[in-house]
């Protein structure tokens, strides 16, 4: 039983009536009365809350949530009793969730059901849970609250951001994909393999005319080519200490699962096998397979995945790559480069491309593009800007070595990393360097 603010305030105007009293004695039979009525309606209005019956509650939540989006949480209340409840309402979600909307005041009629909806946004992947539900419950003169705990216990699965992958196939639909920022749609008839032979259409290329095939039909045959499919991808992970680096609500780490969930989705697209490897923390081994339950297979093996305190091995990962990958692959090795790495990255470069064509994904820290920019004021300052310059020019020396061991590179900042895998993935397949 906790006094709520409207006794507390009750209480002081009696204790500044007793002052009065002790003034004026003349009204001290007002504030002898006023302390009866007080107290008798306060013992009235606890034994009566006492028995006012704990609403019922269900929760009804999506049974996986995708990290850093904004979700909604339905709460459905009950009140089987005869009387209006009013009521505070708190749902005790993971702590790792920023919810709005709670704690929920409502007046829940008698013999009524009603539906309250609150937002989480959940910020770590894995498996969080939900335990109870917390209900303030007033009493029926609003003198007493009465603290009641609702066990609720519910999992749920919170998984790399899928949002991107579900607007993707929306504007993939209407062909508006540069609204993504994907800027390269393949147009019918091009590509690397032969598909089909087709009356000619103005605007078809002389290259794709069949000179043999418009001879025998006596009229002009065109070629039409698609992109090579049956290809095979492999995403390398790192999850070493320096994916923990952190721009904005999400870690370079989640911004990479977002990534390589957004590629996979697009190359299973293009009728491609994907596979996924990691290094730098708990192992984990997909091999490549072909086909739409493969995202939820891919999905399942990366949601709980979490970045480790580990350095990271680029030799040992390659090593134990090409043990299992014998098939030539595009190599995705997504990590956050540093001025230190070469002497371990480029022999494991060298290692990869004997038999696949590497590209290697970097994130840039948003935090260096900003010392770069900002305005020079003072000694600290100069010595800021050039202790950061130095280090990306050792960053630059290290891409363009990538270069001259004939692997390809990306280095953009992580918020950015998604629709410029897919570009860059689209620009391989187009030229038939794999």
């Amino acid at each position: 039983m906790i006094p709520s603010r409207r006794l507390f305030w009750l209480l002081v105007a009696l204790f500044i009536l007793g002052v009065a009293a002790a003034v004026v004695p003349v009204i001290q039979t007002v504030w002898m009365a006023a302390l009866g009525l007080l107290l008798i309606a306060g013992i009235t209005d606890a034994l009566r809350l006492r028995g006012l019956p704990t609403p019922a509650v269900h929760r009804y939540l999506p049974a996986s949530l995708p990290v850093g989006v904004e979700t909604s949480v339905e709460l459905d209340l009950q009140n089987t009793g005869t009387q209006p409840l009013l009521l505070d309402v708190f749902d005790h979600h993971p702590r790792d969730m920023q919810s709005h909307q709670l704690p929920q005041r409502v007046l829940l009629p008698a013999q009524t059901q009603m539906d309250i909806s609150y937002h989480i946004t959940p910020l770590e992947r894995g498996p969080r849970e939900f335990t109870r539900v917390q209900i303030h419950l007033f009493s029926p003169w609003r003198l007493w609250q009465s603290n009641r705990r609702v066990s609720l216990s519910e999992t749920v699965r919170v998984y790399p951001n899928f949002a991107p992958v579900a607007k993707y196939t929306l504007l993939a639909t209407d062909n508006r994909l540069s609204q993504m920022g994907i800027k390269r749609v393949r147009r019918r008839g091009e590509g690397q393999d032969f598909h089909q032979l087709r009356e000619y259409r103005q605007g078809d290329p002389l290259r794709q005319i069949d000179w043999k095939a418009s001879a025998r039909m006596r009229k002009l045959i065109s070629k039409e080519y698609q992109e090579e499919r049956d290809q095979e991808i492999i995403f390398m992970l790192d999850c070493g200490h320096r994916m923990m680096s952190q721009d904005d609500a999400l870690s370079h780490f989640d911004h990479s699962l977002n990534a390589v969930l957004l590629l996979a989705y697009v190359a299973l697209r293009q009728g491609d096998a994907i596979g996924f490897t990691n290094f730098g923390g708990e192992p984990r081994w997909l091999p490549p397979f072909k086909g739409p339950a493969m995202i939820h297979r891919l999905l399942n093996t990366l949601y709980d995945l979490q970045p480790t305190t580990r350095v990271p091995d680029y030799s040992e990962a390659a090593t134990q790559l090409m043990l299992r990958q014998k098939k030539r692959a595009l190599v995705v090795l997504i990590t956050n480069l540093r001025d230190e790495d070469p002497a371990d990255l480029l022999p494991a470069i060298r290692l990869l491309r004997q038999r696949h064509l590497v590209l290697v994904a970097s994130m840039r820290e948003l935090a260096l593009d900003n010392e770069l920019k900002r305005p020079i004021k003072d000694f600290d300052q100069a010595l800021r800007h050039a202790a950061t310059r130095l280090y990306m020019n050792q960053r630059d020396d290290i891409l363009e070595n990538l270069v001259r061991h004939d692997a390809l590179y990306l280095d953009v900042p992580p918020q950015e990393l998604s629709v410029a895998l897919v570009n860059h993935y689209l620009d391989i397949k187009s030229s038939g360097i794999l």
